[in-house]
């Protein structure tokens, strides 16, 4: 197998016979600011709620995204008028959500003037619209813009969602390998790779136990901004309800290796994984507000931290989980940050197998993956992740005093992408 840097190797190779020799990271040290720096003066999240069950399982996703602007309005003080796009990642909604969301956009406050989009690059989508709003910001297409990720995976998300290939691409080895369900591949990923259940089960459990503690501490509450006055229908006696929504409702407490261990495997009888040893089906949205560092000073904006690079990598279909193991080290690399000069990564939790395996791989220091839990614990609303992942890195670096961080995932499909991000 290739090293995951090979692909940034061979570009900067390539590039070397048209022009002069330069180093793939930044002239600048991350940690030294520039008015030109893209900075991030808002972020937050809705509470992460069980597909199906939980509190946010009749909310439409164009709601959550609602909700979600309005708040981030609300927290960050900001003119909507001086928000001039909105990129929202989001997998499952009809029509790509494109009609909704600029529809959401308009009831949040927000006006006729800020454009958006939606956006669908599957479990990185979330990140995708934060990086191409940064892009944008760096390109001056514009100046100040908001990446978001929503969804509603208990409306959307079940058997009928299944994707139909035409005859060419099933007659493509590769191309039919795309829709493999993600649950085999990692099955047999896991077999492949010698990661013990006993081992997926034990990274399933710390990810429960740290999320549960930090739920308890209150370590959540600095990121989410609950919904209150939502109406819910009770799935087993069918009676509709008015509830608030406040906090995470996938935690639970007292998740062990050994009860976990009494889970039957969801994908082969003899397998490895099940639903407690993979991301929860949930709902929920995020959104990030950013700018320049110059316009944030000039609007008077906290600023939260800086957005330094990015890498979006392809690997085989069948190995879509070993996504962050090769998009990891070109986005350090393009940042010029070491692998161990980083604080905390947040790497999600699609599987406890895949993240186990790109941990070890990488040669990461466990403690600093996901030290609050993961979507194991709380949940994985498919293009809402990258998102959320950005406001709960910030959180933990800012309480624990740290400076670099890396948000991560692999995306289905066969692919990865990460990115580098510096607290203030």
């Amino acid at each position: 197998m290739s090293k995951p840097n090979q692909r940034l190797s061979q570009i900067q190779s390539h590039l070397s016979a048209t022009a002069p020799s330069s180093s793939p990271a930044s002239a600048l040290s991350p940690l030294t600011k520039s008015p030109d720096d893209i900075v991030v003066t808002t972020c937050l999240r809705t509470p992460f709620t069980k597909g199906g069950r939980g509190g946010l399982k009749d909310v439409p996703a164009a709601d959550l995204l609602v909700h979600t602007l309005k708040s981030l309005l609300s927290r960050s003080g900001i003119s909507p008028d001086l928000i001039e796009d909105l990129a929202v990642g989001s997998v499952l909604p009809p029509g790509g959500g494109a009609t909704e969301f600029r529809a959401a956009a308009l009831v949040a406050g927000l006006p006729e003037s800020t454009a958006v989009k939606s956006l669908n690059r599957q479990c990185s989508s979330g990140l995708q619209a934060c990086v191409d709003i940064a892009h944008a910001i760096k390109a001056g297409m514009i100046d100040v813009g908001v990446g978001a990720g929503v969804e509603s995976m208990s409306s959307q998300y079940g058997p009928g969602a299944v994707t139909e290939f035409s005859e060419l691409l099933d007659s493509h080895p590769e191309g039919k390998n795309c829709k493999v369900p993600m649950g085999m591949l990692s099955e047999q990923m896991a077999r492949d790779r010698g990661i013990k259940r006993s081992d997926q089960d034990a990274f399933a459990a710390g990810s429960y136990q740290k999320a549960f503690r930090a739920q308890q501490e209150g370590k959540f509450d600095e990121e989410i901004v609950g919904l209150k006055g939502v109406k819910w229908v009770d799935p087993k006696t069918d009676e509709e309800k008015v509830i608030d929504v406040m906090r995470d409702d996938g935690i639970r407490d007292g998740m062990t290796v050994e009860s976990l261990g009494k889970i039957k495997p969801a994908f082969a009888k003899d397998g490895s994984i099940h639903a407690g040893n993979a991301s929860q089906i949930s709902d929920g949205a995020a959104a990030v507000l950013m700018m320049k560092r110059s316009t944030a000073e000039r609007l008077g904006q906290t600023i939260v931290g800086k957005f330094v690079a990015s890498s979006v990598v392809g690997v085989k279909p069948l190995l879509m989980g070993i996504g962050p193991w090769k998009a990891i080290p070109v986005a350090l690399e393009k940042a010029g940050v070491s692998k161990d000069e980083v604080d905390v990564y947040e790497i999600n939790e699609a599987f406890a197998s895949q993240c186990l395996w790109c941990i070890r791989e990488l040669g990461l220091d466990e403690k600093k993956v996901n030290p609050d839990g993961g979507a194991i614990a709380f949940g994985h609303p498919l293009g809402c992740t990258g998102a959320r992942q950005v406001s709960t890195l910030f959180s933990e670096l800012g309480r624990t005093g740290k400076r670099f961080g890396v948000t991560s995932m692999c995306v289905g499909t066969g692919m990865g992408m990460a990115a580098v991000w510096v607290k203030e």
